[in-house]
């Protein structure tokens, strides 16, 4: 069933079916309403003699349910007297069955079915009546008519006892009621609560009666009247079942007498909570003491009868001394009936024990808050370990709960506002403040700044008010049902609550005596309410009465009681000031004359202070302030305006000093607050100053400026100190003699998102919704520091050890910063999403991060750069939902977890490296839900348990074995809304979850029969909840920061463990034990087992665990450190932790990674393969000219069988494109004529003069450098290994196109490849993973030596004139190489050299040789350093770039440099040469050497690759953008030669005629390009956006040639090629197109949007025809239109079009564009199972055959991998075609019946439609994702991400 939390405490059951209406409930017979002159209400009054012909039944239909789940049902009812009366219910047990209870009087005995039950009912008497005395005397029923003097009655039903004591059935919900003449009905309502309708409000609250007993009094709407004086039980009856009455017949509905009723009820609530407090009690109190003092006294609880606990209607009096009574709500939860015992009294909800002192808050729902006392966990244990199931006829059951109770206090929060800023107030001693923070009212000492809270109010607090001695306080609460509270603020305890029937209460203001209250608000027509209460006796338990209430159109924005006179008021508002008065219930105004300034905004009114109420009214002035910055003087006895003040900017007379502020003309400062003393007025203004004035404003005397506008400002009652607050949350005060300013509390100003906890220093870093990281000290609550940033924080993370904390934002950034030196360490940008999540290993070597889209990564923290060491894409569960926490490390520091790469997988991977150890998948754990389950949160318990907590989507928290991934336990239920968030104790004995506004602790072992205790008081949903370090308390934020103390006792010791404990925990806890020395700390008892009073605090920063392998010696010059569970011993000297925290008996790390090679690893064998690791992890460069290849999913099918070379069916005629992806990947020779380029996988040679290529091909990943010989002969090509094998280069011989030789050594990608100038030598340089130079013979290629580098080489190059000398650059630097040879034995002698501290830390990136004797090398920031290769020194510098130079070149005394900022740029370096070496390296200015700059070229991406004659004059560059151009200095001229896409090509079509094709982008590009040349004929770009589809217009001329084009915005672009430029653009879809098709004859276009929808639109004037919504919800994967008579299958038409969606489903139109005439020919739907794997299924494709239209040829995701052949004419499939893989395109020729297959597998299939033949192609480097024939059938277009490969066609 649907959510049942509306239903509490209570469901009105004639105002939930609006009964009046008589639409959800029926009437037969005569059923009419009257006026009850006893009850004073309109009821209902059934008549008839037979009683089933005349009824009410509800709800009106059989098929219909109430639905309502409350275990009681009240009926308040009155017999007619002298008739019969029938009332029947039917009840839903949780079997299904329903079962039929029906009482009466006509029914003499009990009778029972297995469908039914029948009660007889007795009837009541008047008290004293003769038929009371006669049925006392014969212990016998009034079975039969009711007699004349019947009473009102309340009847009352335990539906669960009946279905189980009388079916043994477990009641699942009320169905239905039926109420049969003869009766009177006022009401039905059920409820969990078991009400006394005997006790009043006022009586429940004096003798604290609080829902956590489980009682209460009947809700006020359904109350009976008793007037005063008289007892309730005097003047009606009330009749529970199963009842205690002992007349006969029993088993009967009857009146129990009244001291068996009393102990009755007392079995049902726990014993009450304090002592009896002195109260004076009125008459009608005093009659029910005695009956009320058997309730609530405490007895033993019958064994046989678990006692109830339900929640209360009312909010419960919430008392906040500093003693201990917090906010705590038991959630009395129970497991599921096979694990409980089931008693004579089947009860779902234990109470909480009598001896403690937490105060238990349940709220009303109207409230917002009353909705959790339904929740109910229920556990599932799923390990074979034998599960203790409670025996029902078990004597001495009784079940135990989470102790101590509360487990929680509330200690401090950290917030100010809320709804509002202007609300702050002095007690009148001034020692103390009292403001709002969100639905909880603080008080603050401002001394100790110590805090007690009032709490009770279930949305933002809006208003506040004290009376003249502060001794009573009043509070609003915003929202649409505005509820005002009156508290006594001593005691803390509330006095009244009452509805204002207003929203948005803005104002409150108390006389000064407290026995007025008025309140302004907005009534429901948006118009001022102003209401004046009487609040007289409220402190003697007195009601609160209206006096008075006005609606008025005029603004009030303040209104204050006047402090002489209780009658009178003064309010101001836009345009006007007013004064009131309260006169014989009636509220008049009369308004101030303004004169001029009737139109201006007031702000706030104050009176100057007098002397108290003797001063006469004459002498009265009042102060109102505006926005204007006037300030106006008012008689208050005459109204009219004494004088006006203007508070303008002051003019600056020095640079120095500025002006003392005056009242002058001018532009004003608008004053927010004034607030008047009897000495000085003091204002608060929007430019932040708060200014106290002489009461003649002659000029300002002292000020204090604050960093937001000031919202208030109020004067202390003795003169001496000013409290001001700002809208930005900052609340201070103004000592006037010390003239010193005290910040009391600073605050963010929106939603806290995530805070993190230093342990050792008690620091709280937050990030917040308002921009800000803030750092705040835990024990004063002040902020340390604040880092503002235009970037939004997201999540943040503090270091476990060291001062620095980092912080994720929502543009993906990463910063790290250290807080001693206030310094930004580290940034990093490895995300393009929000930051999710962010954490330290505890051990403090590694973070990590996590991104909204997906990626992951690892950053080393044991350095101050924090630089990356892997980023994984596509491993995180994509969105925001997750943040702040997402990720969570194990204690011991090996796992990391998280939720991906789906919702629904959760993995843990290796901490140190990011490999994937396990995954689970959490969607499959229920089999029987019908939703699938996605996981929220995770988190590791500590790593003895060897346990991961994962929170899911159906309110569930799994128990997941981090070793296995096998489900150990489940519990359901956990919170009514889903866990935010969860996290557990060190020890493991307690679990803490988030849930909306709620926070739970729990068991962590759920043995207890309550498991969890609920605490409230947030009134947003919380964002993160964690234990504190040193486990003394907890931290919640959300609207606010709570901090509380966490009371639970410590681990017990050995001896004292119970059963339940598992081994784990006995080890740990016998380790801790001989930690503990037998000692009391702060006077409290470490292992007595019961709660303590306060959590203790330590008196130096909190010590941690050292677990070291040092030797006695280190650990004694170090000092020494101990730990226990509450810090009984603190050394004196504190130092840092030198090992990761870990138990006393820690497992072999490798014990967990037991699942992958490191099976049986010693510990000193891992601690071995650590530091190896370590040493040798990875850290990716930050620069671009390091080669990294593009992500791919796609894994190559190993097993595809490629055709033996001549027998292609099909052969590669052209690449189209270069990948700019490459590094080095251009070779072109001048003299010899060769070009060459690489594409994907495939070696491009071509030939300039023809444009014709050759293809070398041999690589299945992706090239990533390219090399040539000085006699261009050989080319050598690397590429990375497939399937994880090591990178593989291929020599290629030009001449043949053959594979002379293939070398596979580097373990990671190949950064460059080089030959020697004498051809001699071959060099191959790996990339950061595996930095390593390899030197090979050119004629053998058989390795001569290698040499591992210390760090990432970027570029290396031989010497053009030194046959033994080589250079590389890197990250450390420059490395001058020399080769020694010995014969056949060559040795790489090494040198490395830094680069100069001129340049900075930068990153050698590229180098070239110039002359004999330099070497130019070019930095990531844009320097060009020279080095005299003889010496190794850098002789000079200069700043070339502003960006990265990647790439270098060197012909003579010319120097070519290109960049990332595009820049191609041509040196004179000729002076180089006349530099010589200096004591330091020279720049260009110093040394006087000219450097000249000849010319510059921008180009249309960075620069990768280039290639120049000898002479420097011309040359080719490549670029990222995909490019290859031409570049001729002399005339200063730049051609393409080569052009390609840079990101994902969409589509690619020919035209009609094949003369051309376009292909589309995803960076908005649309291409056409010249068929037989592949020249880039035009290019069609829009901005930021995607183009996902494009088509060509149907054949006719060239001029009049069209392409569409479909947008990721919508839109339709229309193309004309004649003119190359766009004709129309078109908006049919609001989502992204996925398809568009012309129509056969061009008549319409077809387009069709991810949501389903296909438009059909006019290519002559753009409007959209037609739009078909028949595939409305699924994405359309497919559009085409062919031409065909459809007379054939009985429609008409002269062309068909069909569309396929991603829901496999395909339709088939017959259409007529010119008729208008377009019809559903067919609908084919194809079936497939469920789809569990990580990625989006297989497309759904289908297609005309080109020879018979007749024919459509379908392939998508289903039970098997195929093509189908479906016959319109025949409606059936006649054809199928297995495949071995799911296509993710595909193609149909128009001639020799080929289909052209591709796959995610990189694998491109040619299959004979007829025979099945086929033939596999590999020269793609990933997943295909389009391919077309060409309308002739002769060429087949293939698409790989942006490798675009034309084949010929030859056939099979």
């Amino acid at each position: 069933m649907a959510s049942k939390g509306w239903q509490h405490p209570y469901v009105n059951i004639f105002k939930h079916v609006r009964i009046e209406d008589w639409k959800k409930s029926s009437k037969e017979g005569d059923v009419s309403t009257y006026t009850d002159k006893k009850l004073k209400c309109s009821v209902f009054r059934i008549r008839g003699s037979v009683p089933a012909n005349s009824y009410i039944l509800i709800p009106k239909h059989s098929h219909q349910s109430l639905g309502l789940t409350g275990q009681y049902f009240y009926l308040l009812f009155r017999p007619t007297p002298g008739k019969y009366f029938v009332v029947t219910l039917d009840v839903a047990a949780e079997e299904g069955q329903v079962v039929r209870i029906s009482f009466s009087n006509m029914f003499k005995e009990f009778k029972s079915t297995p469908t039914s039950l029948q009660f007889p009912f007795l009837c009541g008497a008047a008290k004293d009546s003769v038929y009371e005395s006669t049925a006392k005397s014969a212990r016998h029923g009034l079975v039969g008519p009711a007699p004349t003097s019947v009473r009102w009655t309340c009847l009352t039903l335990d539906l669960q006892y009946t279905l189980h004591f009388y079916l043994n059935r477990c009641y699942s919900y009320l169905k239905s009621v039926k109420l049969c003449a003869n009766m009177a009905v006022k009401n039905m309502f059920t409820s969990d609560l078991l009400l006394d309708p005997g006790v009043s409000f006022s009586e429940a609250k004096l003798m604290g009666l609080a829902c956590s007993q489980g009682t209460g009094p009947i809700p006020r709407d359904m109350a009976f009247p008793v007037p005063k004086g008289n007892s309730w039980h005097d003047l009606y009856d009330c009749i529970r079942f199963p009842s205690e009455g002992t007349k006969l017949p029993f088993d009967s509905i009857q009146k129990g007498n009244p001291r068996q009723d009393a102990r009755h009820v007392s079995n049902h609530r726990s014993p009450i909570r304090e002592e009896s407090r002195c109260v004076s009690l009125s008459k009608p109190v005093q009659d029910r003491v005695s009956l009320i003092q058997q309730i609530t006294t405490p007895k033993s609880l019958p064994r046989n009868q678990p006692p109830v606990v339900t929640s209360i209607p009312e909010l419960g009096v919430v008392s906040m001394h500093q003693s201990g009574d917090w906010l705590c709500h038991n959630d009395d939860q129970h497991q599921q009936e096979s694990t409980r015992s089931i008693s004579h009294r089947l009860t779902p909800r234990p109470p909480c024990d009598a001896d403690d002192d937490g105060i238990h808050v349940f709220v009303h729902p109207e409230e917002g808050l009353g909705k959790h006392g339904e929740e109910s966990e229920e556990e599932l244990v799923c390990t074979p370990v034998a599960h203790l199931v409670r025996s029902s006829s078990s004597k001495d059951t009784k079940e135990q709960k989470l102790l101590p109770d509360p487990i929680l206090r509330l200690s401090r929060i950290i917030g100010f506002g809320g709804a509002t800023t202007k609300c702050v107030l002095w007690t009148k001693s001034g020692d103390a403040v009292v403001y709002p923070c969100h639905a909880i009212i603080v008080s603050m000492k401002i001394s100790s700044n110590q805090q007690r809270f009032f709490i009770g109010h279930t949305d933002k607090v809006s208003a506040l008010a004290f009376n003249g001695n502060t001794t009573v306080l009043a509070s609003a609460q915003t929202g649409n049902h505005s509820v005002v509270r009156v508290w006594n603020y001593n005691k803390g305890n509330c006095l009244a609550m009452f509805r204002i029937h207003a929203h948005s209460l803005s104002s409150l203001s108390f006389s000064y005596s407290g026995g007025i209250l008025c309140g302004v608000g907005k009534d429901s027509h948006s118009k001022t309410m102003v209401v004046v209460w009487n609040t007289l006796n409220v402190s003697k338990g007195g009601e609160v009465t209206i006096l008075a209430k006005a609606h008025t159109d005029v603004d009030v924005h303040t209104m204050k009681v006047a402090f002489f006179d209780d009658t009178r008021l003064v309010s101001c508002g836009r345009d006007n000031i007013r004064l009131w008065r309260v006169r014989n219930g009636t509220l008049r105004s009369c308004p101030v004359n303004l004169g001029d300034y009737h139109s201006l905004d007031f702000t706030d009114v104050a009176f100057e202070e007098g002397n108290s109420s003797y001063q006469h009214l004459d002498d009265r002035t009042l102060y109102a302030s505006s926005r204007s910055g006037h300030i106006f003087e008012i008689d208050y006895s005459r109204v009219v305006i004494r004088n006006v003040r203007r508070l303008s900017p002051a003019q600056q007379q020095h640079a120095e000093r500025r002006e003392k502020w005056t009242f002058n003309t001018g532009p004003g400062i608008a004053i927010n607050s004034i607030s008047v003393s009897s000495s000085f007025c003091a204002t608060g203004s929007e430019d932040g100053f708060l200014r106290l004035w002489p009461l003649d404003f002659s000029a300002v005397f002292l000020e204090a400026e604050h960093e937001g506008p000031v919202s208030l400002v109020s004067v202390s009652s003795d003169s001496l100190q000013v409290l001001a607050a700002t809208s930005t949350g900052n609340l201070g005060f103004l000592d006037v003699s010390s003239r010193g300013y005290n910040t009391l509390m600073r605050s963010h100003t929106d939603t806290v998102l995530g805070f993190s906890v230093d342990g050792i220093r008690r620091h709280l870093t937050t990030a917040s919704s308002d921009g800000t990281v803030r750092i705040w000290n835990m024990d004063s609550l002040h902020q340390l520091y604040d880092f503002v940033s235009e970037d939004s924080p997201c999540s943040v993370a503090f270091h476990p050890s060291e001062q620095v904390f980092s912080c994720g934002f929502s543009s993906g950034i990463v910063r790290v910063f250290d807080i001693s030196s206030a310094k930004l360490l580290a940034e990093h940008k490895q995300h393009r999403g929000e930051v999710v999540g962010l954490a330290f290993s505890p051990d403090g070597d590694f973070m990590y991060s996590a991104g909204s889209q997906g990626s992951l990564a690892l950053y080393n923290s044991s350095e101050e750069e924090h630089s990356v060491i892997r980023v994984v894409c596509n491993m995180i569960a994509q969105g925001t939902e997750r943040a702040p926490d997402a990720l969570t490390v194990s204690s011991d520091s090996l796992c990391l977890a998280f939720v991906g790469p789906s919702e629904y997988i959760v993995t843990i991977a290796d901490a140190r490296s990011l490999d994937e150890l396990l995954h689970v998948d959490v969607s499959i754990l229920d089999v029987e839900s019908p939703r699938l389950d996605s996981a929220l949160k995770v988190c590791f318990s500590p790593a003895s348990t060897e346990h991961l907590l994962v929170a899911t989507s159906e309110n569930k928290i799994l128990w997941v074995s981090t070793k296995t991934g096998r489900l150990l336990r489940e519990v359901s239920k956990v919170h009514k809304h889903q866990c935010s968030s969860l996290a557990v104790s060190e020890d493991s004995r307690f679990l803490l979850t988030a849930g909306h506004n709620a926070v739970k602790v729990w068991d962590y072992n759920m043995q207890l029969g309550i498991n969890s205790q609920m605490f409230i008081g947030h009134s947003q949903p919380i964002r993160q909840v964690s234990f504190t370090p040193d486990q003394l308390g907890v931290v919640s934020v959300g609207d606010a920061i709570f901090l509380w103390d966490f009371l639970a006792n410590p681990a017990n010791p050995v001896g004292s463990l119970t059963d339940s404990c598992s081994r784990l925990r006995v080890s740990y806890s016998s380790a801790a034990k001989s930690a503990l020395p037998e000692a009391e700390v702060h006077g409290v008892q470490l292992s007595n087992g019961m709660p303590r009073q306060t959590a203790p605090l330590p008196t130096s920063p909190p010590p941690r665990l050292d677990v070291s392998t040092m030797d006695q010696v280190e650990q004694g010059a170090l000092g020494s450190l101990s730990l226990c569970d509450d810090t009984p011993t603190i050394t004196t000297v504190p130092v840092p932790a030198t090992g990761p925290a870990s138990s006393s008996n820690p497992r072999p790390a490798t014990s967990f990674l037991k699942v992958t090679e490191l099976v049986n690893a010693s510990p000193q064998n891992t601690s071995h393969l650590d530091t190896e690791f370590k040493g040798k992890t990875p850290v990716r460069p930050d620069c671009y000219r390091h080669f990294f290849p593009r992500f791919k999913t796609s894994i190559l099918d190993q097993a595809a069988v490629t055709p033996q070379p001549g027998e292609e069916g099909i052969k590669l005629k052209a690449v189209i494109g270069y990948n700019g992806n490459g590094r080095g990947n251009m070779v072109w020779s001048p003299d010899q004529g060769l070009f060459a380029y690489s594409c994907g996988c495939v070696v491009v040679v071509e030939y300039l003069h023809t444009g014709s290529q050759r293809h070398l091909q041999g690589h299945s990943e992706e090239i990533s450098c390219l090399a040539v010989t000085n006699d261009a002969q050989t080319v050598a090509s690397a590429a990375g290994g497939s399937n994880g094998s090591r990178s593989l280069i291929c020599i290629w011989d030009v001449q043949t196109g053959a594979c002379r030789k293939t070398i596979s050594y580097h373990r990671g990608a190949v950064q460059s490849l080089a030959f020697s100038r004498d051809d001699r030598f071959f060099l191959s340089v790996g990339d950061f993973t595996d930095p390593e130079v390899a030197l090979w013979s050119s004629k053998t290629f058989q390795m001569l030596s290698s040499v591992s580098l210390s760090g990432p080489i970027h570029d290396a190059a031989f010497s053009p004139s030194a046959a033994s000398q080589l250079a590389c650059v890197g990250s450390q630097g420059v490395y001058f190489c020399l080769m020694h040879s010995h014969g056949l034995d060559v040795d790489l002698k090494v040198q490395r050299v830094r680069a100069p501290a001129e340049v900075g830390d930068v990153e050698l990136t590229a180098l070239c040789h110039h002359m004999d004797s330099f070497l130019f090398t070019a930095t990531n920031r844009g320097h060009v350093c020279v080095w005299d290769i003889e010496t190794q020194r850098c002789l000079m510098t200069w700043e070339a770039d502003e960006g990265e130079i990647g790439v270098l070149l060197c012909r003579g005394n010319r120097l070519l440099t290109g960049s990332n900022t595009r820049w191609l740029r041509l040196w004179e370096v000729e002076a180089v040469q006349g530099v010589k070496p200096q004591g330091k390296v020279s720049s260009v200015g110093d040394s006087g050497t000219m450097v000249v700059l000849e010319q510059e070229i921008m180009l249309d991406g960075t620069t990768v690759s280039a290639a120049f004659d000898n002479t420097m004059d011309m040359g080719i560059v490549g670029t990222t953008a995909g490019t290859l151009w031409y570049i001729n200095w002399s005339d200063s001229s730049s051609i393409r030669l080569v052009s390609g896409h840079k990101s994902k090509v969409n589509d690619v079509v020919f035209s009609p005629d094949e003369s051309h094709l376009t292909t589309c982008s995803e960076d908005g590009s649309v291409r056409v390009w010249s068929a037989p040349s592949n020249e880039l004929v035009v290019q069609f770009q829009v901005l930021n956006q995607s183009c996902s589809c494009v088509c060509w217009s149907p054949a006719s001329s060239k001029e009049s040639a069209c392409v569409a084009a479909g947008y990721s915005d919508g839109t339709l672009r229309i193309f004309r090629l004649s003119s190359s430029e766009m004709e129309m653009k078109l908006h049919p879809h609001h989502v992204s197109v996925t398809a568009v098709q012309y129509s056969a004859d061009g008549h319409v276009i077809l387009s069709a949007g991810k949501n389903g929808l296909v438009a059909i639109s006019s290519p002559v004037n753009g409007a959209t025809i037609r739009v078909i919504r028949d595939h409305k919800g699924a994405s359309i994967t497919t559009i085409q239109c062919v031409n065909e008579q459809c007379k054939n299958f009985g429609l008409e038409g002269n062309e068909m079009w069909l569309a396929a969606s991603a829901d496999r489903r395909v339709s088939v139109w017959a259409a007529d564009w010119l008729k208008e005439k377009c019809d559903l020919l067919d609908w084919l739907t194809f079936p497939a199972p469920a789809y569990f794997e990580d990625d989006t299924p297989p497309p759904t494709l289908a297609a005309f055959c080109p020879s018979d239209p007749g024919l459509v040829v379908y392939t998508g995701y289903g039970v098997e991998k195929e093509l189908s052949f479906y016959s319109l004419a025949k409606k059936q499939i006649i054809k199928k075609i297995a495949l071995p893989h799911w296509a993710t395109c595909f193609s149909l020729s128009s001639k020799s019946q080929l289909i052209a297959v591709g796959s995610k597998e990189r694998v491109l299939k040619l299959i004979k439609s007829t025979s099945g033949r086929f033939q596999d192609f590999l020269q793609h480097s990933d997943s295909l994702q389009t391919c077309h024939f060409s309308p002739s059938g002769t060429l087949l277009f293939t698409v790989a991400y942006n490798e675009i490969l034309l084949w010929e066609v030859r056939g099979l």
